[in-house]
């Protein structure tokens, strides 16, 4: 029978996967280390965001124009991060069978890049632009470029980055930002990814759970399970009695229901964990 442990050691949790096909569920934690912020880690959790709203940007030419403002100040950092340790542990991982694949909260494609193929992308990717009229997607890099053009006098490199992605900027410099539209219909253009209130597409969550019908324990990596889209996984898996295993460094929703917790970075660990899994 499996026992709920705190606060335990890295070897407890290869113990704990060791012999299973395991699913893994990763957060903002993952990203941290290769240089991304994160809205719930020790130091952003300290400073208030104001994020956009699905339905602000729907219906207020300034919203938007403060999203695409902030994001094109913001976007060379999210193209510049590279994948560090712990996503290449991921990817041998699951080349040798270990894993059945990653659902991931994160929009950087970091797993991506790091080797992982098996990847569904719960809240989308930054490096798409999907309009909202005709569906038409182009990459965000496109994109940057447009806006670079129609806002020459924009500086972008002296700013605060935030954790979606963008950079802060004063409130007041919105009203004079040019937004590009779709060049296929002149609609207006939003990144693919999740915004607040706005709902993961069925067929994404679908597919989320066939890769979990395949997977006999669960590993939960830098995340805190704050938002429902990921938390579902772990609540199914404590119904089911699978194994789950929890890496990150601070407090997560899903503590309670964890047979094994540890305390770590993924970056650190991950590389560990895979050595003591591929081990036997």
């Amino acid at each position: 029978m499996l026992i709920h442990k705190k606060d335990t050691a890295v070897e407890d949790l290869i113990g704990l996967l060791r012999g299973r096909r395991t699913l893994v569920l990763t957060g903002a934690g993952c990203s941290t280390e290769s240089g991304i912020p994160d809205y719930r880690g020790p130091q952003t959790r300290l400073k208030a965001r104001n994020p956009i709203q699905y339905r602000a940007f729907l219906s207020d030419p300034l919203a938007r124009a403060r999203y695409w403002a902030r994001s094109m100040a913001g976007w060379p950092h999210i193209a510049s991060a590279r994948p560090h340790s712990g996503h290449h542990a991921l990817a041998r991982l699951e080349e040798h069978g270990r894993i059945t694949g990653v659902i991931t909260q994160n929009v950087d494609r970091l797993h991506q890049a790091g080797g992982t193929r098996e990847v569904v992308e719960l809240h989308g990717a930054l490096e798409e632009v999907i309009c909202l009229e005709c569906g038409d997607v182009t990459r965000r890099e496109t994109m940057q470029q447009r806006l670079l053009a129609l806002n020459p006098e924009w500086d972008v490199t002296a700013t605060e980055i935030a954790p979606d992605g963008d950079a802060e900027i004063d409130y007041s410099r919105y009203i004079h930002f040019h937004v590009p539209a779709c060049t296929c219909c002149g609609g207006p253009l939003k990144p693919n990814v999740i915004f607040f209130g706005e709902n993961v597409p069925g067929d994404r969550v679908e597919r989320a759970w066939r890769m979990y019908d395949q997977s006999d324990a669960l590993l939960v990596v830098g995340s805190s399970l704050a938002v429902y889209s990921g938390y579902r996984f772990v609540l199914r898996a404590s119904k089911d009695t699978l194994p789950i295993g929890i890496l990150n460094l601070g407090d997560s929703r899903g503590d309670a229901l964890a047979h094994c917790l540890v305390r770590e970075s993924f970056g650190a660990s991950m590389p560990r964990i895979a050595e003591g899994l591929l081990a036997f």
